[in-house]
């Protein structure tokens, strides 16, 4: 898969303490990952939701942070679409971000 704005999750890593080599093994195992449809995320990550028609929310550190990504499985790519707390991503609609 091609993950597409890495810069935002370093943003949000230099930000949070402590998630960064959580964001970093998430970026490595994604950018290798050849997913053809959501079962296949889920069976590598049980924890993640599905949300909508393509999107996924991954939990981070233990569900301290949410990152949301939209996935086109034809093309190989995933758009980082918001990343950020337990509480800020409460406050959101993880459908429509």
């Amino acid at each position: 898969m091609r993950v597409i704005a890495k810069k935002i999750l370093r943003e949000f890593w230099e930000k949070h303490n402590g998630c960064e080599q959580q964001l970093k093994s998430w970026f490595h195992e994604t950018s290798k990952a050849k997913w053809t449809n959501p079962n296949e995320i889920k069976a590598e990550y049980p924890s993640a939701s599905i949300v909508g028609n393509d999107g996924i929310v991954f939990n981070i550190k233990g569900n301290a942070y949410r990152l949301i990504v939209k996935i086109n499985f034809d093309y190989q790519m995933v758009w980082a679409r918001f990343i950020g707390t337990h509480v800020e991503y409460d406050k959101i609609n993880a459908k429509t971000i």
